[in-house]
């Protein structure tokens, strides 16, 4: 039984698309969705469920942190039966020759956090990644859609404030992005054998300083939403086959 979604048994469709915001949430489902119904604001994670595409969808404000996207994420698969899961956020970028609005599909989710170690035990540093089949699709939708997208590794922290990080060396090494969800998300879809991507929008460049305003976080990232969107209706229509 869910405690954090109060939601009836069927309200939920198989596939979530995941923004942290509420704000979000509500911005998508409203001017994405059609027949929207919003069938929870248990903590203001406000939770729809509409039409896109002919395909019925949910949409699901997780907050922020490797721990609240965790608690959602479980509840979704385990009490409401979701197949696929879809992160529609933002990250900070880390590398070079990323841009802000850069879209980032994230491949595998590096973490300071002791999520993996509190799982697995000593001696296993399991590594989160996304369904090769949702990151394939996604970067063809977005390449084909002529947007700015990158794929590869991303770092999910812990903690956002934590200067001591060595953040040039993450770069060095390939990660392209920092956020605070993705490895949390990609550990309870490994759980639960469920499909999850998580893919961001870039709305700040951390060794450049320079950030987007909370206003075009909250309502400016179309171009990552219709992917999204058009990722979950295919996969929508592929587990009604």
């Amino acid at each position: 039984m869910s405690i954090h979604i109060d939601a009836a048994k069927g309200s939920v469709a198989p596939v979530v698309l995941l923004p942290g915001d509420p704000l979000r949430a509500e911005y998508m489902a409203t001017n994405f969705l059609t027949d929207v119904t919003q069938y929870n604001v248990v903590r203001a994670a406000y939770g729809y469920t509409g039409t896109y595409q002919g395909q019925r969808l949910s949409i699901q404000a997780t907050g922020m942190g490797i721990p609240s996207m965790t608690i959602y994420a479980t509840e979704l698969m385990r009490d409401f039966g979701a197949q696929v899961l879809i992160r529609t956020g933002t990250a900070g970028g880390l590398a070079d020759d990323i841009q802000l609005r850069d879209i980032v599909l994230s491949q595998a989710a590096s973490t300071d956090s002791s999520i993996i170690a509190n799982t697995f035990g000593p001696g296993i540093t399991f590594a989160p990644c996304a369904d090769f089949a949702l990151l394939r699709r996604a970067e063809e939708l977005a390449q084909d859609a002529g947007y700015r997208v990158r794929v590869g590794n991303t770092l999910g922290e812990d903690r956002f404030y934590n200067d001591e990080m060595d953040k040039q060396k993450l770069a060095d090494y390939g990660v392209l992005a920092a956020e605070m969800e993705t490895p949390g998300l990609y550990l309870a879809a490994a759980h639960y054998h469920r499909q999850a991507l998580a893919m961001m929008t870039v709305s700040d460049h951390i060794p450049r300083d320079e950030h987007m305003s909370p206003d075009a976080r909250q309502s400016t990232l179309d171009d990552m939403i219709r992917i999204a969107l058009r990722l979950g209706s295919e996969a929508a229509a592929q587990l009604d086959e």
